[in-house]
């Protein structure tokens, strides 16, 4: 372009019949808040559906606090008593209420799954016992439960359940 060219340019714009092209921006995502609610609202709801409060299953009334699913070998629950499982991941639930203590859980076994670790730990404290009352009956409703049982005094006693989870099967993808 010549010196011609750029004058001719400025003085069709100075006539008024050019008008600025305004860029349309289409959002294709939602906005950030608004995809962080959805995703809470999601996670709630799973954990409602995994966590019913309704259920409760029989649990052995005498020894310590222990759970084994019916497809799963009751050595599997021996071997977790004795500390052949090591729990890599631990979640304390102290001071949380039972909803939150709901989606806690359901975080701490999605993040078992994300990180292949089969064995984890759940303090829930003695205290007034809701936590420590409320926790197995949630635990027995997950689906890829193989077994818990009390943990050893190193890892809470009393206060604390150790978790053998099936990392392998897909029943859910988050």
């Amino acid at each position: 372009m010549d010196k011609q060219d750029d004058n001719t340019m400025a003085q069709l714009m100075d006539l008024g019949g050019i008008k600025p092209m305004v860029q349309d921006k289409v959002l294709l995502r939602q906005p950030k808040i608004k995809r962080i609610k959805q995703h809470q609202l999601k996670q709630e709801k799973q954990a409602e559906f995994y966590f019913s409060d309704g259920y409760i299953p029989h649990f052995s009334d005498t020894g310590p606090m222990r759970y084994c699913a019916e497809d799963v070998e009751k050595y599997e629950l021996k071997k977790l008593r004795r500390g052949d499982y090591y729990p890599e991941l631990i979640l304390d639930l102290h001071g949380l209420n039972q909803e939150a203590a709901k989606l806690e859980i359901l975080a701490l076994f999605q993040a078992c799954k994300k990180q292949q670790i089969q064995c984890c730990c759940i303090i829930h404290g003695i205290g007034t016992g809701v936590l420590k009352t409320r926790t197995p009956y949630w635990l027995a409703q997950y689906p890829d439960l193989l077994a818990f049982h009390q943990a050893p005094l190193e890892w809470g006693g009393q206060g604390a359940l150790l978790i053998l989870l099936d990392i392998e099967s897909d029943h859910q993808k988050f």
